[in-house]
């Protein structure tokens, strides 16, 4: 009985999804092409669990992340475990109490899948695909443009043609905002108005309060300081306190250094900017493609995730979340993921063994290859081969000839069964 296709979807919970050979395939070479570029670039492998301790997992995340992670008790230790919602606080973890000992800096890659709660509406993914890296051990620009210019080159590498590497500086917000005397409901509507770029409301936010027209102009650039590498040289004429300035110098040497790698043509900041202002420390950055919405990687500097953990280390990092790279790739990575098999071997009466020894021959080549091994004619074989995509049907014949057919035009050559079985055979 065939099940509707809106039946499927109610069979699994909302947020998750079933991906076919073709997807999967697409998934599968986003993972292998961004971690072939993190071990080029001195990046080492650590696999952490699916679950951890509540109680643990909870002192390195923000409130945001506490807010959606999945938890429920554990029969064997009575005690609360979790479903990370993000894979960096357990590298922290890691590092603070497995590498300890280990020389810095650390350069650490991940990939996986969490867990988050999120909002019941459509488009929300809960279950997210992330390969990612954490460089623990540096505090300086130059480990901050190591990040961004990785993302780069992985974009890059996967692709995309027209992208954004947008960079934030949390402690630009913090030196313009330390001073002033606003706290609770207030501060959190400033912040907002910020983030959201909204100048008017910010403006009615600020109508009441008693700041000095230098303070009041630096909060009231903050949603119009985004834009090329000219935001850098505006914000450096409306702060004065040290602690933007110092903010803005440490950008400017980050700029620097990307020039050097050759991609500062993809870089914008944005100094309004607040994601993560409870976690990240200083810079921070997203990645986002033309024509998509949602940023396909994240990342910045968290100098005191691993303090959590009683190991303090400067630190930075970053993320790509791979389904948002699917979908804002997908069309590209028609050409580059393709889901094929190199060959199905059809050979016709009950004794299969020419067949098992060709597939065996093919597969010891690097070439994929499946015998068809239902019971059909050659016809019935051929359209079985061109809806699951094979490039190529092999047709063993009585005595030595062999015919291989290209699915592609259905062009057809001939070969010996011996000259298969010999290692100089090419497709």
């Amino acid at each position: 009985m065939l099940i509707p296709d809106n039946a499927t979807e109610a069979m699994l919970p909302k947020g998750v999804k079933d991906f076919l050979p073709v997807k999967a395939t697409k998934i599968d070479f986003l993972k292998s092409s961004i971690l072939k570029i993190f071990s080029q670039w001195g990046f080492r492998p650590v696999i952490p669990p699916s679950l951890e301790f509540l109680h643990d997992l909870e002192r390195g995340l923000g409130a945001g992340l506490r807010e959606k992670t999945f938890r429920f008790d554990d029969r064997q230790s009575g005690k609360l475990v979790a479903f990370p919602p993000d894979i960096t606080p357990q590298v922290a973890r890691i590092v603070a109490t497995r590498m300890r000992e280990m020389p810095l800096p650390l350069r650490l890659c991940y990939s996986g899948r969490v867990l988050r709660h999120t909002e019941m509406q459509a488009g929300k993914d809960r279950e997210i695909f992330q390969a990612g890296v954490e460089l623990i051990g540096l505090d300086s620009p130059e480990a901050d443009a190591e990040m961004i210019a990785m993302a780069i080159e992985c974009l890059k590498a996967l692709g995309a043609q027209e992208f954004t590497i947008d960079i934030g500086q949390v402690e630009f917000f913090r030196g313009v905002m330390e001073n002033l005397p606003i706290t609770g409901d207030r501060a959190t509507q400033i912040q907002a108005a910020i983030a959201r770029k909204d100048n008017s409301g910010l403006k009615t936010l600020l109508s009441d309060l008693t700041l000095s027209e230098q303070v009041r102009n630096e909060i009231l650039a903050l949603p119009r300081l985004f834009g090329g590498r000219e935001v850098l040289r505006k914000a450096g004429e409306v702060v004065t306190n040290d602690r933007s300035r110092k903010a803005l110098t440490n950008l400017q040497k980050v700029l620097e250094i990307l020039e050097v790698y050759g991609v500062e043509n993809h870089v914008t900041f944005d100094l309004g900017e607040l994601r993560g202002l409870d976690y990240y420390t200083g810079v921070t950055f997203q990645g986002f493609l033309s024509g998509f919405g949602r940023a396909v990687c994240f990342g910045g500097r968290y100098d005191n995730l691993t303090a959590s953990y009683g190991y303090p280390a400067p630190a930075t990092g970053f993320a790509f979340n791979l389904l948002n790279l699917l979908f804002a790739l997908d069309k590209e990575l028609d050409s580059l993921a393709t889901c094929q098999t190199d060959v199905l071997i059809f050979q016709a009466g009950p004794d299969k063994e020419k067949a098992q020894r060709v597939a065996q021959a093919l597969r010891k080549k690097g070439f994929s290859a499946a015998r068809d091994i239902i019971p059909r004619d050659l016809e019935g074989s051929m359209e079985y081969a061109r809806k699951m995509n094979f490039r190529f049907v092999m047709t063993l014949m009585p005595g030595e000839e062999v015919r291989i057919i290209s699915m592609t035009d259905e062009s057809e050559r001939q070969v010996s069964y011996s000259s298969i079985l010999h290692p100089s055979f090419a497709l």
